[in-house]
């Protein structure tokens, strides 16, 4: 394990959420750029994303790391629906997608208003059975994380898809490039980073004057937003997948590694890690293990915490 992988401590209660005393253990590496881990309680996997390299790599103990899907249409984030099954934002198809159990795809959603998405990056799901996801323009950006091509919508937005109606509303309109989000255990908050500050993978140049920050919002009637406010600046980098447990603690990605904040936006403590983190995921035996995606490699740390909205 690389020296530079270690714990900053910056309110004693930190030490009671991770174990402190063991080194973030690095899993597997050999990827270009890790993103969009979810876990699967009934087979003990994870699963998650190779974006440039356009795959999807599963994990586990027994097997190690092996491609789970390729080509994969530059997947980014994923999900598990209340059934159980995944649920996709491909980067390639510019839609969100629901691939069944005999390998059926269903396209959730693809085109607003008649235009094409930018490509779709990460997404939550309600208890009402809302998907919620965000689609900022990585993906049409270059041919590294996906396809080059102009926008359509010409904005980067936030939207929501209706479980009844599959009706897609946008419900945030005013990011730069909105990425992560996560909502609290009573739905009433939503979390949602934007990472203008950085162009994509292929890209990781800083723009200082860009927002690198999380946002929160008011959910209301759980079908819109209000009372956008600051939650936080990240440094160093910015913010890209973000998780929230079951207290209020808001965990995210950032440069130095995963970041820990208190529903104050006080910060309780970091895991660091010698790779710019991509995103992060609760989930192994009992749900406490968190799985980071972290640029080349997948890293795991044991916690006292539980995911506020995980689907296992």
């Amino acid at each position: 394990m690389a020296p530079e992988a270690s714990y900053q401590i910056a309110e004693d209660a930190f030490a009671g959420f991770v174990d402190t005393d063991t080194l973030p253990e690095q899993l597997c590496t050999g990827c270009i750029w890790t993103e969009g881990p979810v876990w699967f309680d009934e087979t003990e996997t994870l699963l998650f994303s190779d974006i440039p390299n356009n795959r999807m790599m599963q994990w586990n103990r027994v097997a190690g790391a092996s491609e789970f899907l390729n080509p994969a249409e530059f997947t980014n984030g994923h999900i598990r629906d209340h059934d159980g099954h995944l649920v996709s934002c491909e980067h390639g198809g510019r839609r969100v997608i629901r691939r069944l159990a005999d390998g059926t795809v269903e396209v959730i959603a693809d085109k607003y208003d008649g235009k094409r998405l930018n490509s779709p990056n990460d997404l939550v799901m309600t208890s009402d059975g809302a998907i919620w996801f965000t689609d900022p323009p990585y993906g049409i950006a270059s041919s590294v994380e996906g396809y080059e091509a102009k926008s359509e919508l010409g904005v980067n937005y936030v939207f929501r898809v209706d479980p009844d109606t599959s009706e897609l509303t946008i419900v945030a309109d005013d990011f730069d490039k909105p990425n992560g989000l996560a909502f609290s255990a009573d739905e009433k908050i939503l979390y949602i980073a934007d990472s203008g500050a950085i162009n994509g993978a292929s890209d990781p140049g800083f723009n200082a004057g860009a927002p690198h920050h999380i946002r929160a919002f008011d959910v209301v009637d759980g079908r819109t937003l209000a009372n956008s406010r600051l939650f936080v600046d990240i440094k160093p980098g910015v913010p890209d997948g973000l998780r929230v447990d079951t207290e209020g603690f808001v965990w995210t990605s950032a440069a130095d590694g995963v970041h820990c904040y208190a529903p104050d936006s006080t910060l309780y403590g970091k895991i660091l890690l010698p790779e710019v983190v991509a995103n992060l995921t609760f989930g192994g035996p009992g749900g406490t293990t968190i799985f980071i995606a972290a640029s080349t490699s997948i890293y795991t740390v044991a916690t006292t915490r539980h995911d506020a909205k995980s689907t296992r």
